[in-house]
């Protein structure tokens, strides 16, 4: 396993400095269902999970997850070389507590929406209007949980 490339100081500086709220692609998402006349919370607390985004009217939430974070399927999602047995611990724990939000809020009959930070890396801006076209839809449609990822841009 090769050594990292910065003290351990910077790297956690680095890592401290990663934002858990208003990253961009949260942004990306708010603006474009805002633009397409839908109106939200942020983050409430009393929620399981403490959603991205809260529609009450349509009675739905939108979790924005970042792939590393929370363990997606995707080609940005690598398990890290270096200690691998705390980001195992980490990201597992992640993973599990997006399942048990999700459950909690599907008993509590709110419907749940997870778009992948995947959707829109590398994406054209004809892509990400697509993928918010299909967040638009499941919104004024009726189906519980659903999840648009970069590969398949489907809610579904």
């Amino acid at each position: 396993m090769p050594p990292d490339v910065v003290d351990a100081a910077t790297r956690s500086r680095m890592m401290a400095a990663i934002k858990g709220r208003d990253t961009k692609p949260e942004m990306t998402v708010r603006r474009g269902l805002h633009r397409r006349g839908f109106r939200f919370r942020l983050h409430d607390r009393a929620l399981a999970g403490r959603p991205d985004l809260i529609f009450p009217r349509y009675r739905a939430v939108i979790f924005v997850h970042g792939c590393f974070w929370h363990g997606h399927d995707c080609p940005f999602f690598r398990w890290p070389k270096s200690r691998p047995e705390f980001w195992r611990g980490k990201i597992g724990a992640n993973i599990e507590r997006d399942r048990a939000a999700g459950t909690a809020l599907r008993a509590a009959d709110w419907r749940v929406l997870t778009i992948w930070e995947c959707t829109f890396r590398g994406k054209t801006p004809e892509q990400h209007e697509a993928a918010l076209d299909d967040a638009a839809a499941w919104l004024s449609g009726s189906s519980g949980e659903a999840e648009i990822r970069g590969d398949n841009n489907g809610a579904g």
